[in-house]
């Protein structure tokens, strides 16, 4: 394979050409109640070729078919060609790199009958409404600057919905884990998807949070949500640089927060869903510092956006399949455990009456404005967590709310949730989240007005 892709290479007369090619297998299967509504198996396979002349704008041509790959060669530096840029597209250097890059299978699911996979969703299906998806993609890159990759990705997903039922009141829950492993990963698994679906039977009795603003403790996965939608996404270099707006908000060296805060984005992180060793580029993943003690130091870049703003490419040029060219996407994105900042406990210990916001049930950003639903939420009184409440949605600028962030715990974890990120149509993208609990001063919280 990189023999072909590489002669192909020498062939084209663009000042500038890449290759990508990928063969994926991947199974799936799905229940509806107790029963089961799909189990299925593929394979896919194809690429993508991509062409740059000077003053010329990307030439872009996917195939399945690796019989068209030298027509499609010429075919993107054609395209290239009819569309002039000005100011011409210039690419961030970055060293040519040969890598042979097989990540642990942890149990070949490709080696693993559907019947098992089904037997096994079974087993989680008593207490959710279960889907299990795998898929292991074979992966090679070249460029005509020398770059030439072959990697095995895997990829295991797992989640289950439970819902609960009484005169007309419906509640959720969800569950999902997304490993870039294998199947010896989700085994074991039952317990979270019990926990999920004895909480909804909770909420089916809990009050609605009273409207109003509190104290909010964010947990782990709610904090890695919302670091990742209001702020990761603002982070993208490609969105700043084309939005003035965006420009202005984004000024390097503008304090975002108080000293407690940091926030990155590290595609190299082992063993997390948005890690790889190199981007589809062929750009080396890296962490890449966001906030520094409170101040904005950085962002995701392409090569192209690198090189447009003078920075340095950060290894974050992502597509979801051979059939898009990459764009500007986060990987693992978290917000930084403080050392020393102590324990959930030590967050509470002071607020007299606040809200304790679980999980992540969905959010919407436009710019600065934000609203998340969390899964569930808690009071806290006196210090303590107290009664369950339900319909906790936080609401808010990001810049105040990023400010008002007085404690971060030390407890950061990753989220390996399924799902995925979605941007310019691709998706979804395989993301991590991650994050310590989070205390912000006062947040606006939406619930019952009424309620006592």
């Amino acid at each position: 394979m990189i023999d072909r892709l590489t002669a192909a290479l020498a062939r084209s007369r663009a000042d500038y050409t890449e290759i990508r090619v990928e063969r994926t297998w991947s199974t799936a299967v799905t229940f509806r109640g107790r029963r089961l509504e799909a189990a299925t198996a593929s394979e896919d396979q194809g690429g993508c070729a991509r062409a740059l002349h000077a003053g010329g704008g990307w030439g872009v041509a996917s195939f399945t078919s690796l019989g068209r790959l030298e027509a499609m060669v010429t075919r993107a530096a054609e395209l290239s060609r009819a569309v002039p840029v000005d100011p011409p597209i210039r690419l961030a250097d970055v060293p040519p790199h040969q890598a042979d890059a097989l990540l642990d299978l942890d149990g070949d699911v490709r080696d693993v009958p559907i019947a098992e996979k089904k037997r096994l969703l079974e087993a989680y299906n008593g207490d959710t409404l279960a889907v299990y998806r795998d898929e292991v993609s074979e992966y090679w890159y070249v460029n005509s600057e020398g770059t030439i990759l072959h990697e095995l990705r895997p990829e295991v997903t797992l989640s289950g919905t439970a819902v609960a039922r009484r005169n007309g009141t419906i509640e959720k829950g969800l569950e999902s884990i997304g490993l870039r492993r294998g199947w010896h990963s989700v085994q074991d698994k039952a317990a979270g998807f019990r926990e999920v679906a004895e909480r909804a039977v909770q909420l089916l009795d809990a009050p609605r949070v009273k409207g109003g603003t509190y104290p909010v403790i964010l947990d782990p996965e709610l904090a890695g949500v919302f670091i990742h939608e209001a702020f990761g996404h603002l982070s993208e270099a490609d969105f700043v640089y084309e939005n003035p707006q965006a420009r202005e908000m984004m000024t390097l060296g503008r304090r975002f927060g108080k000293p407690v805060l940091n926030v990155g984005d590290n595609g190299a992180a082992p063993g997390l869903r948005g890690t790889l060793p190199f981007d589809d580029e062929g750009t080396p993943t890296r962490d890449t510092p966001l906030i520094k003690e409170g101040i904005l130091v950085g962002r995701l870049h392409s090569r192209e956006t690198a090189a447009a703003m003078g920075e340095r490419p950060s290894g974050n040029a992502r597509a979801i399949s051979f059939r898009h060219p990459p764009i500007v996407r986060m990987t693992n994105t978290y917000i930084a455990g403080a050392p020393g900042g102590g324990s959930f406990e030590d967050l509470i210990g002071d607020v007299k009456l606040g809200v304790y916001a679980c999980g992540a049930f969905g959010g919407q950003t436009m710019l600065e404005n934000f609203s998340f639903t969390a899964a569930y939420g808690r009071m806290i009184r006196d210090g303590r967590v107290a009664e369950l409440v339900k319909d906790v949605v936080l609401a808010g600028n990001l810049f105040q709310t990023l400010d008002r962030i007085d404690h971060i715990a030390a407890d950061c974890r990753w989220n390996q949730m399924g799902g995925g990120c979605g941007k310019a149509g691709q998706y979804p993208l395989a993301v991590t989240e991650g994050a310590p609990h989070v205390r912000i001063e006062e947040v606006l919280v939406g619930g019952d007005v009424g309620a006592a």
